[in-house]
């Protein structure tokens, strides 16, 4: 039997989908009420099963060489960073704080990637770059009060830049899916690590109501597992440009349903919204000009 061939128009709509299901993290993260590394811990774990579980079910060989296990599993650790940063974040600030600091990864990828990848770094990722910065001293000086937020999240966006660049790379020799489930393993691993010596950890295990258990479900599964299942089968269809733009959204799509479930708690300053706005619009146009510069 003929396969027949997925609708581009249906893949935009399951990228679109995906990705605001990314910008829903942030709620869920400021709902449950247990620590950023007790929430990363759970998360993981219920991810780990749940992409397992899903591996066993589609027939997905999980074999790999002993180098890329470690490679992933390393990996995983600079992904939990990143997580636990981010959670931290909106504990000690708010939500749209912490999704515009995040979007600063355009800013730290620019600067990681030519790093990592040996490459001559553009004046225009530069001058991107430079942009970001301002929004950022924009949010830093009117909203002196989440100073520590800001820091958080800024913090998150470095590791994920790192991770994102290191994966880049990755993706060139192994599935995509794969990286991800021994990525979020290791995860769990160095997180697990991290509770031994940590006792006080170990208290908030029998401390959770039903809703955290609610939360931390949806966390794990809906929001990590079936959320980069469905983006990295649609991602393979799409051209880096529409990704690249789709996946800028889920700063707009986190700070909507901020205001939609937390009101007035998420408002800010004037200052804050222009430097969110500087920011945004220059990820924005981060991809427009790539591609330019590809096509010239």
């Amino acid at each position: 039997m003929t396969k027949l061939p997925v609708s581009p128009n249906k893949n935009l709509l399951i990228l679109h989908f995906t990705v605001f299901i990314w910008g829903f993290t942030g709620i869920l993260g400021a709902l449950i009420s247990v620590s950023a590394v007790q929430m990363v811990w759970y998360r993981v774990l219920i991810a780990s099963i749940s992409l397992f579980i899903y591996f066993k079910l589609s027939k997905t060989s999980l074999i790999i060489t002993k180098k890329q296990f470690l490679q992933f599993f390393f990996t995983g650790s600079i992904v939990a960073l990143h997580w636990i940063l981010f959670f931290q974040s909106i504990k000690v600030s708010t939500v749209s704080v912490t999704l515009v600091c995040l979007s600063s990864f355009t800013l730290f990828t620019a600067i990681l990637e030519p790093l990592i990848k040996k490459q001559r770094m553009q004046v225009a990722d530069i001058v991107i770059g430079l942009i970001i910065i301002l929004g950022i001293y924009l949010i830093f000086k009117f909203e002196s009060k989440y100073t520590e937020g800001i820091i958080f999240g800024l913090s998150a966006a470095l590791a994920s830049s790192l991770f994102g660049t290191i994966n880049s790379t990755l993706v060139q020799k192994s599935n995509p899916l794969v990286i991800s489930f021994y990525e979020i393993a290791g995860a769990f691993f160095w997180i697990s690590l991290y509770r031994v010596f940590d006792q006080s950890l170990f208290a908030e295990r029998f401390n959770l109501s039903a809703s955290d258990w609610l939360y931390l479900s949806l966390l794990g599964t809906v929001c990590t597992a079936l959320a980069y299942v469905a983006g990295v089968s649609v991602m393979r269809t799409i051209s880096a440009f529409n990704v690249a733009l789709i996946t800028n959204l889920e700063p707009v799509y986190g700070i909507l349903l901020a205001f939609l479930f937390f009101g007035t708690k998420e408002t800010m300053s004037i200052g804050f919204y222009l430097g969110a706005i500087i920011i945004l619009g220059a990820v924005f146009l981060y991809p427009v000009y790539r591609k330019y510069r590809n096509q010239h």
